[in-house]
């Protein structure tokens, strides 16, 4: 997506203070300096200070002007946040917050998914699944189809807080996927796994569902680890999702 000139300074001030250009409680530089540096006016440098202060990353006070909050504070939740943090590099610590957070949040959503889902909700992840199948045996864009089957079946939990999580979570999870294709077979063994899922929400088996979405994440956090260990070096979310390759 191209972004506009107040999108490309909030990218540019977000990335230095994720990578630590900035150092914790530092300033940015002054506003003419960077009006100068990024060829902005100061009203588009007030304007991306303020979308910094709404993610965390900033704050401001009297006397002490705009200064850098330490990671804490930050809005994990927002995609903007995860890509600057991609990257500046993914952190195992990242990694293994990720997991904990899927781990929490996704048995649960089963259980009501499989309780609530619709036939037009069941519809929509059952072709984000045959998207994912197509691009195993016909290669393409995996990835893309694996985040729609995921945000798919948050939305068939038809909890509106839960649809809200599932349009934050996008970024979060992508991050995860994007690390499983690059294990060789990862798409492929992973697919019967995501089958479950679906087939214990279209049983309506709030048991089944879970134990299943149980799997798929304990088998996505293995990927992950193998992948740290390889030494590999980890996806960008600023570049397009990874395509799946037929030898």
């Amino acid at each position: 997506m191209i972004k506009n000139v107040h999108g490309n300074t909030v990218d540019h001030l977000g990335e230095a203070i994720v990578a630590g250009r900035y150092g914790v409680g530092a300033s940015i530089p002054p506003e003419p300096l960077l009006c100068l540096e990024l060829g902005v006016s100061r009203t588009v440098v007030r304007e991306a200070v303020k979308s910094l202060i709404a993610k965390g990353l900033m704050t401001t006070g009297p006397k002490v002007g705009a200064r850098v909050l330490s990671e804490e504070h930050w809005n994990w939740f927002d995609p903007d946040v995860i890509a600057w943090q991609s990257k500046a590099g993914l952190t195992a610590e990242f990694l293994r917050d990720l997991q904990d957070l899927r781990r929490v949040v996704e048995p649960a959503a089963m259980r009501l998914a499989a309780e609530r889902a619709t036939a037009q909700d069941i519809a929509e992840v059952e072709q984000a699944f045959a998207g994912m199948k197509r691009a195993v045996e016909k290669g393409g864009d995996y990835v893309t189809h694996d985040l729609r089957f995921h945000q798919g079946l948050l939305r068939a939990c038809r909890n509106r807080m839960l649809v809200q999580m599932s349009k934050v979570l996008g970024a979060l999870l992508r991050t995860s996927f994007e690390i499983s294709v690059m294990r060789q077979d990862g798409p492929r063994n992973s697919l019967p796994l995501h089958r479950e899922v679906l087939d214990a929400v279209i049983a309506h088996d709030p048991d089944r569902a879970e134990k299943a979405i149980r799997v798929l994440i304990d088998g996505a956090r293995k990927d992950i680890e193998d992948v740290l260990a390889s030494c590999r070096d980890l996806p960008s979310l600023s570049l397009p999702a990874r395509l799946l390759k037929i030898a």
